[in-house]
């Protein structure tokens, strides 16, 4: 079954999602940060088939999130390594750790985020850079940008009003 593509759409979750959305490239993606650079080492920490890893790394390298490096000729051998468009999407795996760790960890908590120091368990929020003040509903909306299309800038709009009409 072919999947949809987002590429053409003129939005940047729909963008990101074209090269992230796959949910083997963002434990490829996790793994990585993580330290693992190698095939075999991916392909030992995920059940993942062959084929499946190859596609997924080619396509995180076609995204310009990861870079392919040849670490020996003879046989010749590949490792993975993340860009800095790679590396701008810790943050992104940060915050669905908490989130997964608040709504989805049952069981308790697996895997968390610690402070290096002091060895205690951070709580991420996203913050913004240039008021400091926490993104949430109450400071901050989601507003189109000066190269949004017609159909971008009527969603924008719709969303508004109902965040309005809910808010009285």
């Amino acid at each position: 079954m072919q999947r949809k593509s987002f590429a053409g759409m003129q939005c940047p979750i729909a963008r990101s999602l074209e090269r992230v959305g796959e949910w083997w490239s963002i434990l490829i993606l996790r793994d990585a940060f993580h330290g693992l650079t190698r095939f075999d080492q991916f392909q030992k920490s995920l059940p993942i088939a062959t084929n499946m890893l190859t596609r997924r790394l080619n396509a995180l390298v076609e995204a310009g999130l990861m870079e392919r490096r040849r670490y020996s000729e003879r046989p010749p051998r590949d490792e993975y390594l993340l860009t800095d468009r790679g590396r701008e999407f810790r943050p992104v795996l940060i915050a669905l750790m908490a989130w997964g760790n608040r709504h989805f960890a049952e069981e308790g908590i697996a895997s968390q985020l610690v402070d290096v120091e002091t060895g205690r368990p951070a709580d991420p929020v996203l913050v913004d850079r240039e008021s400091g003040r926490p993104i949430d509903d109450r400071h901050f909306r989601f507003a189109a940008g000066p190269a949004a299309s017609e159909g971008v800038r009527r969603r924008v709009a719709f969303a508004e009003r109902m965040r309005e009409k809910r808010n009285g």
